[in-house]
């Protein structure tokens, strides 16, 4: 499995941006598809956005669609969320999670996920 760590998250107003970062590691990055996923108080666990091996194919959740922007450096080994226009229901603890080979929306597609960063908007 590659292990990942996310970063980049916290307390922002209604219509800031944050960008999220996900560095990994143990594993050779470019093979795996790339996902971030996010979890409210009390809610479950759902799909934000996912991305491709080599970040030619990238898909969003439809509350998110044309705000948020998934992307990855493979030199790096990180990838990112570009969240832009963010709205109260957007909080929620964002997990980054890895994937061998091909992209998923599926939450149980992926073995391989990070700690979670809190990300909190305020009205």
């Amino acid at each position: 499995q590659v292990q990942l760590v996310e970063s980049g998250g916290g307390l922002v107003q209604a219509g800031d941006s944050l960008r999220l970062f996900c560095a990994a590691s143990g594993r050779t990055f470019s093979n795996y598809a790339m996902a971030w996923f996010r979890q409210a108080p009390g809610k479950e666990r759902e799909f934000v956005s996912t991305i491709s091996r080599t970040g030619g194919i990238t898909s969003y959740a439809d509350s998110v669609k044309g705000r948020f922007t998934i992307s990855r450096d493979n030199a790096k080994n990180t990838a990112y969320l570009q969240m832009n226009s963010l709205k109260p229901e957007d909080t929620a603890v964002y997990y980054c999670a890895a994937r061998f080979w091909s992209v998923s929306q599926k939450r149980d597609d992926y073995n391989s996920w990070g700690q979670g960063t809190q990300v909190t908007v305020s009205s």
